[in-house]
């Protein structure tokens, strides 16, 4: 292969340069066109290098450009196909190939170009010669392109901030490539597996610092620029394309710093805004001790010599870049004294540019595998205190309700995908506690050694997990991790483990099945699916090491049957600490047993927080699918009374919001609220005592302990809330920041008067775009969502959508009837709105078909009674001809209002009995 030192070919570039003007007309220039990451390109040519110049201008949003690329050909061919996006400018009448026999013989052959076109609605490029050109073969195509800066941060893109000494506007430039943006930047061969190396040199303005991947190896004067400099890189390391990053621009940094105890981690350079030397030394000990954390984790140092951070006041809608050697942040991130988010972006150096997936669909194991390891690192630095307690709980919680209904994401593609790397890390995770941290962190040490400048699949990173197991003998048997990773990433669901217990023979039996909350159970295909499931457990009878489980192994087997089980005396917990992704059941006898456990202070001791927590959400959640019934699941709470741990609590909100907004029978509501009442009224006492050594945990909690306390009508709330409001309700100038007393807003609403109510509404008026506009929209939230009076209600309907009241607009609509969607006397004083002004409400809205569809769905979609069922039925006989685009809405919500009918009539007078017998036993 030919190697061309980018400065002896400068000359060349010059008189490319000064032949720019010619461009224009020349151009392919089909920009409507999108990227689309599933763009192969024939491999029958490949790169082995590239050398690049860039020639950037202060004043235009476009950038010039050269690319050589030295190719191999894999077979004969007489075409190359490359990327470039169609905001990418080409003169194919400019593009050169040289081709070179062997490496030894330098003399360079011109092949003839004949034409070049790009595929229709794809980012490639293909260019036609007019000879074959042999397998084996080598050569260089030079190929000049224009392209342009964009605003938003992707490609190569402008930005701006406030200067913080001269108070003067400054722009940058920079680049964000990933995940399959460098064909933005360049013609290349812009896909993961792709890696080879990068030597680039950049044009730059001379009172502006050019910074790339790699080390500055020279600076030239631009021979034609007036004012510009020329910045000569060392040469990358293969990398793909989208690795490559570079930023030109005035920030600053004060000095570069060694790490001088550790010659294997980087040097860093912190660019930034002159921030004060406070927070630049807390940014440096975060990096320092993160890059040395990883080192220690993976025990193979990375082979860079720098890495360059850049502290941005504004960078446009993205919190993050990062490339190899740079770490491009906003202030705002930086300002955040945590390590998670930064032991993501500098692992992203090891594992997603060092070790590449090999094609975009294994994103999302590259994106949970890194999650997890930051994790584990942050967790180690400091115990995760960034965390509140709420790792792994607030992703698996979110997993488990929306795997559980009959159609998990079905319009939000993005939200899907998502879901799926936050599966894939608990998976790794699950395998972590199942082999043991000591093969878990080995096996990743020889999964990081065996891909370094390579790429990886699935298959590569779970065989390097199970070769370590097998040789640890920390996976017994013939089970292999990549059939039961296999098992759990090849479905949208998430199993239930059910285990009955025979406490005479001392056996049990469990078994699987797919857990579904939302009704109706009728998911096709269910019976079919079954996982590889290992079941960590602990029994009362030997409760002294909580921190090495056994496991039972349900082995794609639908039920199994075990022995050796505690006596009848005494309770086993499945799934301890949410180890796995999975719901655990229990028989009646089991359950009891638990709970008349966590009610003594041992057990409250003895029993750690996720575990305790995890019992509260199984038990609730079991209860709400139709698995459990209420009646237990409401007995769980009954330990809560001397519970002050945050972690333990943390469902007990979610469920008294969702069984509270199901309950639509006035007495049962009043019933429950008094529950709620006698629940957290001690807990909120107790936190305010403790008020004075707080934290931000604490005043969280503190807070939406409050909050649903207000909610339910605790006295001493509702009086401060009144106070608070009459305060409000004096002050004259809106725009006065924190003025709105959010925390009482909702209570005065509620219990409060109508005259209190409609002052309320009345101060919607007073706004104008001058005054803040997210305290507006709270309000206007709060006064839909939060009555429990019909006529609240009914009055705001009648303003908002039978009176032309202009400060009301089409977007206060949509929030009104979300709102009101939301809650049994918002929706069902909606739906009887509608049906008493029907004629008005539907010339009003019938035509703007987004509304309608929002207004009919409000109303409708929640109702769980048969008295509404029959209006919502009559609704859809009398209009049936009228309801256009919504028809299909309130076809849906009648078959759903049938299923939650069943659902109340089975589980309401359970819940009321309950608090009958609970409340007779309370003052």
């Amino acid at each position: 292969m030919v190697y061309v030192n980018v400065f002896r070919t400068f000359i060349v570039m010059v008189v490319f340069l000064m032949k720019l003007k010619e461009f224009g007309e020349c151009y392919i220039d089909v920009s409507s066109n999108n990227v689309k990451s599933e763009d192969r390109i024939s491999k029958d040519v490949i790169p082995l290098s590239y050398e690049v110049f860039i020639e950037t201008k202060k004043n235009n949003m476009d950038f010039n450009g050269m690319v050589l690329m030295y190719l191999k050909w894999i077979t004969d061919s007489k075409k190359i196909y490359f990327h470039s996006h169609t905001d990418l400018y080409i003169d194919d009448k400019k593009i050169k190939l040289r081709m070179s026999h062997n490496k030894k013989n330098l003399s360079l052959k011109n092949i003839p170009v004949l034409r070049c076109i790009r595929l229709p609605k794809k980012t490639i490029y293909v260019v036609h010669l007019k000879e074959v050109v042999g397998k084996g073969s080598e050569g260089i195509i030079e190929i000049p392109f224009k392209g342009k800066i964009l605003k938003t941060a992707q490609g190569v893109f402008v930005g701006f901030y406030k200067n913080s000494s001269s108070l003067a506007q400054e722009s940058f430039l920079a680049t964000n490539l990933k995940p399959n943006n460098a064909r933005r930047l360049l013609p290349c061969f812009d896909e993961p597996e792709i890696k080879v190396p990068f030597k680039v040199s950049i044009a730059r303005p001379e009172e502006y610092v050019a910074v790339f991947n790699t080390m500055l190896n020279e600076t030239l004067q631009h021979p034609m620029l007036k004012g510009y400099r020329l910045d000569a890189f060392n040469t990358t390391l293969p990398i793909p394309a989208y690795s490559l990053c570079f930023i030109i621009s005035k920030l600053q940094t004060p000095n570069e710093i060694i790490l001088p105890d550790d010659p294997t981690i980087q040097s860093i350079r912190i660019w930034n805004n002159n921030i004060t030397n406070a927070f630049l030394k807390n940014v440096q000990s975060r990096l320092t001790i993160i890059l040395k954390s990883i080192n220690d984790v993976f025990d193979v140092p990375l082979p860079s010599s720098k890495i360059d951070v850049f502290i941005i006041p504004e960078l446009p809608t993205i919190p993050y870049i990062s490339s190899w050697g740079i770490l491009i942040g906003r202030e705002s991130e930086f300002a955040n004294n945590g390590f998670f988010q930064i032991s993501k972006e500098i692992i992203h150096h090891w594992i997603g540019i060092w070790l590449t997936p090999s094609w975009w669909s294994i994103e999302p194991l590259n994106k949970a595998l890194i999650s997890f390891l930051a994790t584990e690192i942050v967790i180690n630095i400091d115990g995760g205190i960034e965390f509140n307690g709420k790792y792994p709980m607030t992703i698996l919680y979110s997993l488990y309700y929306e795997l559980s209904k009959r159609y998990p994401y079905s319009r939000i593609t993005g939200m899907k995908q998502e879901s799926n790397s936050f599966k894939i890390e608990l998976i790794i995770r699950m395998i972590k506690y199942t082999i043991g941290k000591s093969s878990f962190k080995q096996g990743i040490r020889n999964f990081i050694c065996d891909y370094k400048y390579k790429t990886y699949n699935e298959r590569d990173f779970w065989n390097a997990l199970s070769k370590q197991s097998k040789i640890d003998d920390t996976m017994k048997g013939n089970l292999s991790i990549i059939d039961i990773a296999d098992s759990w990433v090849q479905k949208g669901r998430l199993p239930l483990i059910t285990i009955t217990r025979d406490y005479k023979a001392g056996t049990a039996i469990i078994n699987q099945k797919v857990y579904l909350r939302e009704r109706p159970h009728d998911v096709p295909k269910q019976d079919e699916m079954a996982w590889l499931i290992p079941i960590p457990y602990m029994r009362q009878d030997s409760m002294q090491n909580t921190s090495n489980y056994s496991y039972f192994w349900l082995k794609g087997e639908k039920q199994i049957s075990i022995s050796n089980m505690p006596d009848k005396n005494n309770f086993i917990i499945a799934n301890p600490e949410e180890i796995g992704p999975f719901p655990v059941n229990y028989d009646d006898k089991n359950w009891n047993m638990i709970l008349n456990f966590l009610k003594t202070t041992n057990g409250s001791e003895t029993i750690p927080a996720y575990t305790r927590a995890k019992l509260l959400h199984d038990a609730w959640n079991l209860a709400y699918a139709g698995e459990l019934h209420f009646s237990a699941a409401l007995n769980m709470t009954l330990f809560l009374k001397n519970e002050r741990d945050h972690i333990v609590w943390s469902p007990v909100f979610t469920f008294l919001d969702q069984i509270g907004r199901r309950i639509d029978i006035p007495s049962v509501v009043e019933k429950f609220e008094l529950y709620t009442i006698d629940l957290l009224a001690p807990l909120y006492e107790d936190l305010i005592k403790e008020n004075k050594n707080d934290d931000f945990t604490n005043e969280n909690f503190r807070k939406l302990t409050k909050s649903f306390l207000c909610r339910a009508g605790y006295l001493q709330c509702i009086q401060e809330a009144h106070r608070a409001f009459a305060m409000w309700i004096n002050i004259s100038n809106l725009s006065i920041p924190n003025s709105l007393p959010k925390d009482y807003i909702c209570p005065v609403f509620k219990w409060g008067s109508m005259n209190e109510w409609i002052l309320g509404l009345e101060r919607i008026m007073l706004f104008t775009k001058s005054h803040i506009q997210s305290d507006r929209t709270f309000l206007l939230k709060m006064l839909a969502g939060c009555p429990s009076q019909t006529e609240k209600i009914h009055y705001l309907l009648e303003v908002t959508m039978i009176r032309n009241i202009s400060y009301i607009k089409e977007s206060d609509l949509f929030l009104i009837f979300n709102m009101l969607g939301t809650e049994t006397i918002g929706y069902s004083t909606l739906l009887n709105f509608i049906v008493e002004n029907w004629d008005i409400v539907y010339q009003k809205f019938y035509h703007n078909s987004n509304l309608w569809d929002r207004l009919i769905g409000s109303a409708t979609g929640r109702i769980s009674t048969q008295n509404g069922y029959d209006k919502v039925k009559s609704l859809y006989e009398n209009h049936k001809g009228q309801l256009g685009s919504a028809k299909h809405i309130i076809e849906r919500s009648l078959r759903i209002i049938r299923e939650e009918i069943n659902w109340s009539q089975k589980n309401m007078p359970v819940i009321e009995n309950w608090l009958d017998i609970f409340l007779s036993n309370r003052k």
